[in-house]
């Protein structure tokens, strides 16, 4: 079955611990260990899945135990894995602990993905699904845990030319990768207030600001969320659009803007524009925030 939407980047093992108790460095707290697929792509892969659409994976999974459980784990969530690159690298891990003020510390291992490099993309090269003639046509999501090199390369290959782009910056210590991005004709980037500051280097205080800014510099479109405040939606021949999520209270933080970018698309695959697709996002993220799943 032909995939709606290609998701290329990390695809992986999520250990998180969380606690209700607020957290400082060097402290030992009773919470809760979880271990569970993660990673930027397939965290927008699944929610996608869970609003009826059908994503593929283009990443990196080792051919180890871990791989194979991961690989068995997303196909159990709807995602097409058939396209994977399994590498020789161990399979990658993101471990995370979460306390009562959010994330406190978090360390990211994918240098499986990191070491295949254009090898996730060939199926976009090989005439699997397009080549440099035949490019590809559809949506892809990209996150930022691909190299500044590959990211580059991709931001001038002739296999990107017609697709769909929506861009996650992965963290903020890795939203300047997607600079040479930025200004794709073709592309959608999604950061929040920290990263589109990175991008920026300016330290604005909105969404708004940020927004404004980004789509200066050349951005076809961006949405920038901020928490709680208001986020924004903006380009380069786009008027400002603003949104408020609502209010709720917070039980898990890790995974949430995956969980607004996916629900975006998915809302703009309906049909939805504009104000009605920034607030289909953000109800979608207040729900796994608050501890439901969209």
């Amino acid at each position: 079955m032909t995939p709606d939407i290609l998701c290329i980047g990390a695809v992986l093992w999520d250990i998180i611990g969380r606690t209700p108790a607020p957290m400082q460095a060097g402290q030992d707290v009773p919470g809760r260990i979880t271990r569970l697929p993660g990673g930027v792509a397939l965290n927008i892969a699944v929610t996608l899945a869970r609003m009826g659409m059908r994503p593929a994976a283009l990443c990196a999974i080792g051919r180890d135990s871990a791989g194979e459980e991961l690989i068995a784990a997303c196909e159990a969530r709807g995602l097409d894995m058939t396209l994977a690159y399994r590498s020789d690298d161990p399979t990658d891990v993101y471990m995370a602990i979460e306390g009562a003020g959010g994330l406190v510390a978090a360390i990211a291992d994918a240098h499986s993905l990191e070491r295949a490099g254009g090898a996730i993309l060939a199926p976009l090269q090989d005439g699997r699904l397009g080549d440099a003639q035949n490019p590809y046509s559809g949506m892809i999501a990209l996150d930022g845990n691909l190299t500044t090199a590959l990211l580059t390369e991709i931001a001038a290959s002739p296999a990107f030319a017609a697709a769909d782009l929506r861009l996650a910056p992965a963290s903020p210590g890795k939203a300047e990768r997607l600079a040479p991005l930025l200004q794709h004709p073709r592309a959608t980037l999604y950061v929040n207030l920290i990263e589109a500051n990175v991008l920026a280097n300016r330290p604005h205080q909105t969404a708004m600001a940020a927004a404004q800014d980004l789509a200066l510099r050349g951005a076809r479109r961006v949405v920038v969320t901020d928490g709680p405040n208001p986020c924004a939606l903006a380009g380069k021949d786009i008027a400002l659009r603003t949104a408020q999520p609502p209010s709720i209270t917070p039980r898990r933080i890790t995974g949430a803007g995956d969980t607004f970018m996916a629900a975006h698309i998915a809302a703009e695959r309906r049909g939805e524009t504009g104000d009605i697709a920034l607030h289909s996002a953000l109800a979608a993220a207040a729900s796994y925030v608050s501890g439901i799943d969209p």
